[in-house]
């Protein structure tokens, strides 16, 4: 007697961010859709009515390449992650995971695993001094070769090397903070994706991008969601290495989801 085995599919793809929401729609606001599949935007001032704005002039947060930054978001990732016992301690116990890996591509491949799972996030966000190498080169598409190229460079102890990887975000840009909010903007998206309900996010920053930090956590979290914004003292003691006043604080933004 022969048993039938189901075959099960699998497209090596990370969580699908956008055709969740969608689906997600669907089921609240099935009216709202074409027989084409698309949304229609009149049917859905007609169900909201008065809640919807569509006027020019409003309290919203935008930035040059924003529209790129969703794009980056969206974009699935067939990467993968790969045990390494050489390196591990306790491989078979260990109840700890440390990843090493660009931490975009990573936040994608978690999705599907770790979705809604995750009560704390905290998240050491780059400051955005001018100095700092750290904005995911602005190319939205580019081939697998060329993916692996670029992110497969290490040195000789087999970290990743920061030259390919990142580019330094100059003040001199011409888009200072648009290029810091196009990087962060995709992260704590797909953070907050991770988190459970209950969940919570830390993220710490300077005086640099504090405000901009906040009201883009407020946009992906809700701003009725914020929690405190929490001072913390980085220096035991005042120094002299500021023009005006001593920086010796930083901040964290707490939120829930």
């Amino acid at each position: 007697m022969s048993k039938k085995v189901k075959e099960i599919k699998i497209d090596g793809k990370s969580f699908d961010v956008k055709n969740e929401k969608i689906n997600k729609l669907k089921e609240i606001m099935p009216e709202i859709f074409t027989e084409s599949d698309k949304i229609d935007i009149d049917k859905i001032k007609k169900t909201l009515g008065e809640t919807v704005n569509d006027e020019n002039e409003r309290y919203v947060l935008n930035w040059a390449g924003k529209n790129e930054a969703f794009k980056v978001l969206q974009t699935q990732t067939t990467a993968t992650l790969a045990p390494d016992r050489k390196e591990s301690i306790n491989f078979d116990t260990t109840e700890n995971i440390f990843i090493e890996g660009e931490n975009l591509e990573v936040l994608k491949i978690l999705q599907k695993s770790y979705y809604g799972k995750i009560k704390m996030i905290y998240i050491d966000a780059p400051n955005n001094t001018g100095n700092d190498s750290f904005i995911y080169p602005d190319k939205f598409s580019e081939s697998k070769d060329e993916y692996l190229k670029r992110i497969g460079e290490k040195d000789e102890e087999g970290f990743l090397l920061k030259e390919g990887l990142f580019r330094k975000n100059s003040k001199e840009s011409g888009r200072y903070h648009s290029n810091w909010l196009s990087m962060i903007y995709p992260r704590l998206f797909l953070a907050r994706n991770l988190l459970r309900d209950d969940g919570v996010i830390f993220v710490s920053i300077d005086d640099n991008e504090v405000h901009n930090l906040r009201m883009v956590m407020n946009e992906i979290f809700g701003e009725e969601n914020f929690i405190a914004t929490v001072i913390w003292e980085k220096k035991f003691s005042p120094q002299n290495d500021a023009k005006y006043l001593s920086d010796n604080h930083d901040y964290i933004l707490i939120l829930q989801k």
